[in-house]
């Protein structure tokens, strides 16, 4: 088998970019898929230009978007891999009483769905490549946040990781469960300087996907180091 392909999407920036970058240096070709073309593009020249890189513009709520990248991912590289449904969006503040609910529907459409439509989409090339789906789920997954639809939608994220899981058993496919706490992307407004870098969690993605075939890394979470007590 030729260099694996490792498939991005929400990889214009934060921890999609730098997973590209990861993977990239890791030896991967890549398929890098968000909304900001342009973005993508700039990436894409850095890690290497066409041969090594395809880019596709990709709303990631949209089925026949997802299915016309894995065709181009397979028409340009042949085969599938790493699959990292990474794409998400933040909610907005007030609580189940006060946010927004058309920003709720963007999120769960996105957050919710558009994973599940990666996984279909990529489903096929992944169990014939014996490949390896990871899914950016959170911390807050793992916790509740009082009135957080955003936690909602990651407590769904770390259920599809788990129903996925015992679809794919015995098809040699694994499925890894990424859970970061805060990070430092532009999903803020404002910097986080306690919080990870992008840059962390792609190394948390890298460690998942190089273990050899016996090994299946079922989640990992990773925190920020509390800042040192005065």
């Amino acid at each position: 088998m030729s260099e694996r392909v490792f498939l991005i999407t929400g990889a214009s920036s934060g921890i999609g970019a730098a997973t590209a970058r990861a993977a990239a240096a890791a030896g991967f070709r890549l398929a890098l898929a968000a909304r900001r073309a342009d973005q993508l593009a700039s990436l894409a020249a850095e890690l290497g230009g066409p041969e090594r890189v395809l880019t596709a513009r990709c709303d990631v709520t949209s089925a026949a978007d997802q299915e016309a990248l894995v065709a181009a991912t397979l028409a340009q590289f042949g085969q599938l891999d790493v699959v990292f449904a990474n794409a998400g969006v933040g909610g907005s503040p007030g609580g189940f009483s006060g946010a927004d609910p058309e920003r709720w529907r963007t999120m769960l459409l996105t957050n919710v769905l558009g994973v599940g439509l990666t996984i279909r989409a990529s489903m096929v090339a992944l169990r014939a490549s014996r490949g390896h789906v990871v899914l950016t789920g959170s911390v807050a997954g793992r916790r509740t946040l009082a009135g957080s639809m955003y936690s909602a939608s990651k407590w769904a994220v770390t259920a599809i990781g788990y129903g996925l899981r015992d679809e794919l058993r015995g098809s040699g496919v694994r499925v890894t469960l990424i859970e970061p706490g805060m990070v430092d992307t532009p999903f803020f407004d404002t910097a986080k300087p306690d919080a990870l870098r992008p840059e962390d969690v792609a190394r948390a993605v890298l460690y998942a996907v190089s273990q050899p075939a016996h090994v299946d890394v079922h989640e990992l979470m990773v925190l920020p180091t509390p800042p040192m007590a005065n």
